[in-house]
């Protein structure tokens, strides 16, 4: 397979066959982020695509899922992601469920019509990251977008029936917006409907932005007792059905459950966490 730098993807994607369509993100400003730093956005050239796909069909016929790298494979245009589905249904006929990462920028740029094709012909999860519902926050670390934008795109993706699956990201609002974080978090995350929230911990990188930030003393992250109280707070104000996922290799307590069903349980195991009576993931354990 050509891969072109460091390949990102969920940890549900782990036994997928992985094709990289795209090479970095098409927005790739967010303060937070390093993973596609050292990328300039490109599409990667058909060619390409179809000897990856010839390989795929070689050699990954146990593998029934395919992700589609890298940030943000959304962005393709509609006419080129329409034949590279059908490509991968005429190529790969055993894969049951295409999966791709989106922003909502991307999702604007589809239509109903044209995610319903899509859908048609595999696509059956998205990704998007929300990382917070604050307004104040999104636009400080640049996300280029707000609340209600990434509300309206969950509701487009539902409209069609695709399974979405959202991200936040714990500590985003330093010390000073914590709670507004994780309350303005669980509001949007209570009308984006997710089948599926991903919870992880804001790790800074010294190639960010805002890893700069906290190197001068800008930003102040939340101590892991403030982080748990952070997720605590998201989880009980969450009314909506859907799957958490908060064991993500950064966060200092891993827990999973489904909601409503499980949230006393998640909400005790976070408690035992504050109260000393479990322990949190050793500082040299948390990676990204």
């Amino acid at each position: 397979m050509d891969y072109d730098g460091q390949i990102i993807r969920p940890p549900s994607e782990a036994q997928s066959i992985i094709l990289q369509v795209t090479v970095g993100c098409s927005h790739n400003k967010c303060t937070f982020c390093g993973a596609y730093k050292e990328k300039l956005f490109s599409i990667k050239n058909a060619a390409t695509i179809k000897k990856d796909l010839n390989f795929a069909a070689t050699f990954c016929a146990r593998q029934k899922r395919i992700f589609l790298a890298d940030g943000d494979a959304l962005i393709v245009p509609f006419h080129r992601l329409e034949k590279l589905f059908v490509v991968i249904r005429e190529k790969l006929p055993w894969v049951t469920r295409i999966s791709l990462y989106a922003s909502a920028r991307s999702i604007r740029s589809k239509t109903e019509a044209e995610l319903q094709r899509l859908k048609e012909l595999g696509l059956d999860r998205v990704y998007l990251g929300l990382e917070s519902g604050n307004d104040e926050i999104l636009a400080s670390v640049k996300k280029g977008e707000t609340a209600s934008t990434m509300i309206a795109a969950a509701e487009k993706i539902r409209t069609v029936g695709l399974f979405l699956s959202v991200t936040a990201l714990l500590g985003l609002g330093q010390v000073i917006l914590s709670e507004a974080h994780a309350l303005d978090t669980s509001r949007v995350l209570n009308q984006m409907k997710p089948r599926q929230i991903g919870i992880l911990t804001l790790m800074p990188l010294d190639n960010t932005e805002l890893g700069q930030h906290v190197l001068q003393g800008d930003f102040i992250l939340p101590t892991p007792e403030e982080l748990l109280r952070e997720l605590r707070l998201i989880l009980y104000h969450l009314n909506c059905t859907t799957q958490i996922h908060a064991n993500h290799a950064s966060n200092y307590v891993p827990v999973t459950g489904r909601l409503p069903r499980d949230k006393a349980k998640l909400l005790h195991e976070i408690d035992e966490a504050l109260h000393g009576n479990r322990k949190m993931v050793p500082e040299m354990l948390r990676s990204l």
